[in-house]
């Protein structure tokens, strides 16, 4: 398995042609931004090594807390974390869960300081959906597609890379389909 460093130089790498790539399909520079940035970020933040003690994982700072449950869950190299398929679908729907059920939690607590109603949890899907809208807006209607595309290749070539060193070391494939 590759280590950290080299897992970041392929990204850092990959993070051109994917650019260009996406530059190519689309024929204009901002979706090539967005894919190329969400590469970057696929690939040194929020790629499949947060399931343990990583560069990945320490790259969070105060909010790797955020991860714990992730890596208490998931065993290393599995399919929900590598896997090509699902692990970028996984680790955002995760990551989606998580920063809603800790702002419900602290909206719970304001409303014991503050006396305020609870929180229906409506309102939190409500305020995904107008994110959605905004970026939607502001940023073009494609950009959650383009960014989920840059972070699903960014994990990949993570993938594409384990998988490349296992063969070279052991001779087999791993499936991480």
């Amino acid at each position: 398995m590759p280590s950290g460093r080299i897992h970041d130089i392929v990204t850092l790498i990959l993070t051109v042609p994917a650019s260009i790539g996406a530059f190519i399909w689309f024929r204009e520079a901002w979706p090539a931004t967005v894919v190329g940035a969400a590469f970057l970020f696929g690939g040194m933040v929020f790629g499949p090594d947060l399931d343990t003690k990583s560069k990945q994982y320490s790259r969070w700072g105060i909010f790797r807390f955020l991860w714990m449950p992730y890596r208490m869950f998931f065993k290393h190299r599995s399919r929900f974390t590598h896997g090509l398929l699902f692990g970028s679908l996984f680790r955002v729907i995760y990551f989606i869960g998580v920063v809603t059920l800790l702002m419900y939690v602290i909206s719970l607590a304001w409303t014991g300081i503050s006396d305020d109603s609870v929180p229906d949890i409506r309102n939190f899907a409500r305020a995904w959906q107008m994110i959605a809208e905004l970026a939607n807006k502001y940023l073009g209607e494609d950009f959650l597609i383009l960014s989920f595309v840059g972070l699903w290749l960014g994990a990949a070539s993570h993938t594409f890379s384990d998988m490349a060193i296992t063969y070279i070391k052991t001779g087999k494939v791993e499936r991480m389909f």
